[in-house]
Formats: structure tokens, C-alpha cells, sequence
């Protein structure tokens, strides 16, 4: 197994500096993770350092905490593709989902859907902290019927991360096409693979190292 493969390598601290940024895309190209995924400001500069190579620019979207509007998640995810992205993480709206708009929770993440489509992949952000599971289970319909292409854990920045119980979950939800993200706490060769074995296709990480050398 490449590990690597499956690795999106990111760094969305707000502190981050170019020098940060340029840090983790040549670490990116070092050990040819799948992915960068950084904050949309970053995502032009990151296109350019991984031009000729086949890692992929990626970034969030309505992040962290997905409570934007559905128009501005869908400009900023055209924005970020302009800019270089092929790959956005939008959070979806967690407030709305709790509350059991379903419509909404559908609109908002077909708006990015819709933005992004023939030019960037779509993982949907589910904050599965925040949800018991059969709020899981409903989000992780509600991104596949909006056309995502994947599921993911977490933003990192809520009250946990990624559990191998929730990865399953997802991965039973969403069945064999679909791609599920783990994300969040994920820091070790260990629970990398652990992660994969529950179904998992791709880790966001930003311990990248530490997991591929293990």
C-alpha cells in the first residue's frame, strides 16, 4: 500500500505563512501525497508550486464552520477552481442538518456541487462530532444525492476528529463508490492504516511525515 497516496497533506491554521505553506508543498512533492489542502487564499500559491507534478491543489470551503451562504460557498468554490483547486472540502451546514432541514443541507452542498462540477472534486465535510449517527447517516445520503464525491469526517477544528467507528458508518452509508475521508487527531502510521481498513480512501493530515515514515 502507498500511503502516501492517500494522504492530503494540510496545513489550515490561520497563523500560516507563505513560508508555512511553501513548507508543506515541498514536503507534498517530497513524499508525493495525493494532495495539498490549505484556505482558499493559499490555493493559487499552491497550484503553482505543485505545477508539473501529480499532487493535487486542494482547499476548504465555508470553513470551518459551514455555516456561510449556499451562493457564497458556491463562489468561493468557483473562485478557488479559477485560482488553481481541483479538489474543495466544503463544510456543510451543521445547524441546518441538527435541525432537520433536509432541503437546505441538500441545496447547500448541490451549490458547490454545481460550482465545482467537470473541474474539481467534492468531499463534503460532515463534522461527525457534532451528530449522533443517525444524523451520520442522513448527511452522508444527503451529500451522495447532491452529487459529492466524497464524505469527510471532520474539520479538525470542532470538538473531535476522526473515529473508526464513524468511518465505517460513513463507509457502509455511502457504499463501494463513494469516497470517504477520515480527518482530524489521525497521527501515526497506525491510525492511518487503521483508518483505511474501516474504508476510508483517502487521511487529511497535517502529521504527514510522522505516518509515511512511520
Amino acid at each position: 500500500m502507498n500511503l502516501a497516496k492517500y494522504i492530503d497533506h494540510t496545513l489550515l491554521k490561520p497563523e500560516s505563512t507563505r513560508e508555512d505553506i511553501l513548507r508543506v508543498c515541498e514536503e507534498a512533492k517530497r513524499y508525493d501525497t495525493a494532495s495539498v489542502c490549505v484556505n482558499p487564499f493559499w490555493i493559487g500559491f499552491v497550484a503553482e508550486q505543485l505545477k508539473g507534478t501529480d499532487v493535487t491543489p486542494c482547499c476548504v470551503i465555508g470553513f470551518p464552520l459551514g455555516a456561510t451562504l449556499p451562493e457564497v460557498k458556491a463562489f468561493e468554490t468557483a473562485a478557488a477552481i479559477r485560482d488553481g483547486a481541483k479538489e474543495v472540502d466544503m463544510v456543510l451546514n451543521v445547524g441546518a442538518l441538527r435541525g432537520g432541514e433536509t432541503q437546505t443541507v441538500l441545496d447547500d452542498i448541490r451549490a458547490v456541487v454545481d460550482a465545482a462540477k467537470g473541474k474539481a472534486l467534492v468531499k463534503v465535510i460532515i463534522e461527525t462530532c457534532l451528530l449522533n449517527d443517525e444524523q451520520k447517516v442522513l448527511a452522508c445520503k444527503l451529500a451522495k444525492e447532491a452529487g459529492a464525491d466524497f464524505v469527510k469526517t471532520s474539520t479538525g477544528f470542532s470538538t473531535g476528529g476522526a473515529t473508526i467507528e464513524d468511518v465505517r458508518l460513513m463507509r457502509e452509508t455511502v457504499g463501494p463508490d463513494m469516497g470517504v475521508k477520515a480527518s482530524g487527531g489521525i497521527r501515526s502510521k497506525a491510525d492511518a492504516e487503521a483508518m483505511i481498513a474501516a474504508g476510508a480512501s483517502r487521511i487529511g493530515a497535517s502529521s504527514s511525515k510522522k505516518i509515511i515514515e512511520g
